[in-house]
């Protein structure tokens, strides 16, 4: 993504240190994805622009966050970690990222440990369950099933199951998570989830400039 040249991030170089760019996602500058994603290991790295969410994407969902007062927050299908720690870099929320591969998992506690913010971003190795899932007062969804659609060429690696059946059984774990959140949850979709968002939640932001949709929705009382 390319910025103003009096923006903050357009003094930035390769060498960037994770310290001073993470002061600058501190600072609501929105950087390259490409300075963020050389800490991540290169197969992963490579990657990024298919799973991960995009830097600007992170900022603009902790804006809406923290006007929502939201304390705590659980990534469905965290990957590599990626919006936890930029959305932790940029907010004082608690985040957990829900991630069914293992090795993305541990990437996922290095880059937190990396970025200082293992104290509010931990990241657990499960399938989704609507059952034990956290509860928390907001989810965040950047399509975390569409894999499942893409294909063998289109999967990341084969460490996992995928498929329709998988695709299908995940969708309908959210929705019920959703159904049963309690009133005043939030929930943002980037991208979508494959599913639809139950009655009773409130689509409250909306934001169509970005590559994908960004929506925000609350859950009503009643």
């Amino acid at each position: 993504m390319s910025v103003p040249s009096d923006h903050p991030a357009a003094r930035l170089c390769a060498a960037l240190p994770a310290d001073e760019l993470a002061a600058l996602i501190r600072g609501g500058a929105v950087v390259d994805d490409e300075l963020f994603d050389r800490f991540l290991p290169l197969r992963l790295r490579v990657a990024s622009g298919v799973f991960w969410t995009p830097l600007v994407v992170a900022a603009r969902a902790s804006v809406w966050l923290a006007e929502a007062g939201v304390g705590s927050v659980v990534d469905i299908g965290a990957g590599v970690g990626k919006f936890c720690v930029a959305a932790a870099l940029a907010t004082r929320c608690r985040y957990i990222g829900v991630e069914h591969r293992a090795r993305l998992v541990a990437a996922a506690g290095r880059l937190a440990r990396l970025f200082r913010v293992e104290d509010r971003v931990t990241f657990v190795t499960t399938s989704l369950d609507p059952h034990t899932l956290p509860v928390a007062d907001a989810y965040y969804l950047y399509n975390p099933f569409g894999e499942n659609r893409f294909g063998p060429d289109g999967h990341l690696d084969e460490d996992v199951e995928l498929g329709e059946a998988r695709y299908r059984g995940d969708v309908e774990a959210v929705e019920a998570v959703l159904r049963d959140a309690r009133a005043g949850t939030h929930v943002i979709t980037y991208n979508g989830f494959g599913g639809a968002v139950p009655d009773g939640w409130a689509q409250v932001r909306v934001d169509r400039t970005l590559p994908n949709m960004l929506r925000m929705w609350v859950k009503r009382g009643g």
